[in-house]
């Protein structure tokens, strides 16, 4: 089976989606039956330990959606350890230089690409012993890094960063970006598209990707028509929070 990575290179949208609350055995599935590709499990706004993370991702990576995590900080420790625990991508928060991008690219790559500390037949190829210099070439080419742009220092970075050898995905976040850019929150502000825009185009020029949460269909629609091409349609718990809303308010407007 191809990786998401190797997929991502046939064009079109490829969608997943976000864990932050629901740490259960049967979440990555579930997302899975659903039709999402990746799920990100997030580690940066919510208090799961390693061994909740070694859960959700093992509990995922039968199921053909590709686990994915959102460590809490660009530190190598946090690199190195979500991939030990099997996570095939990572997203990295608040990236704002090449500099920057490029330990994160050495951290998350063995040699001789980069500095990841070596240790085999444990979780992250699913305790079966093998070739581990097949398994290292196999590991920097498949795993996925995702740098966000979530300020307004790693907005003017985006080309720079986009041009970083391994780094395959710019990704706006766009709460925090609007906060840095002295807009919260407003999504429609003419200096967000505008970021937006900016952000797509320096993936592009990169041969990378660029993604984004959106949390409605027409602002998939949206970001799509901008050149996004990886999106994590929301979270766990603002979907049940909807759909439950949804279900309870028409059952009182039906009596």
């Amino acid at each position: 089976m191809a990786s998401l990575k190797e997929s991502m290179g046939d064009g079109g949208v490829v969608l997943g989606t976000f864990v932050f609350e629901f740490a259960t055995p049967g979440i990555g599935r579930l997302a899975a039956a659903a039709g999402a590709q990746f799920v990100i499990f997030d580690a940066e706004h919510t208090g799961w330990g390693w061994e909740t993370l070694t859960t959700l991702v093992a509990t995922t990576r039968p199921t053909g959606a590709e686990a994915f995590i959102r460590v809490p900080a660009a530190e190598r420790s946090y690199i190195s350890r979500a991939l030990d625990i099997g996570a095939t991508g990572l997203m990295i928060p608040m990236v704002e230089s090449a500099e920057q991008a490029r330990d994160i690219v050495s951290w998350a790559n063995y040699p001789p690409l980069g500095v990841r500390g070596a240790a085999f037949g444990i979780a992250h190829d699913d305790y079966v012993p093998g070739d581990s210099a097949d398994y290292m070439r196999r590991s920097n080419a498949d795993h996925l890094l995702i740098a966000q742009i979530e300020t307004v220092e790693g907005l003017a970075a985006a080309d720079e960063i986009a041009a970083v050898p391994g780094i395959d995905v710019l990704w706006v976040g766009q709460y925090d970006l609007t906060n840095s850019m002295g807009i919260p929150g407003d999504f429609h502000h003419p200096d967000y598209l505008a970021a937006l825009d900016r952000v797509s185009a320096a993936a592009a020029r990169a041969g990378k990707w660029a993604g984004q949460m959106p949390t409605s269909v027409a602002e998939a629609q949206m970001l799509a028509q901008r050149g996004f091409r990886i999106l994590a349609y929301s979270g766990d718990l603002w979907i049940y929070q909807a759909a439950l809303a949804e279900g309870l308010n028409r059952i009182r407007d039906s009596l």
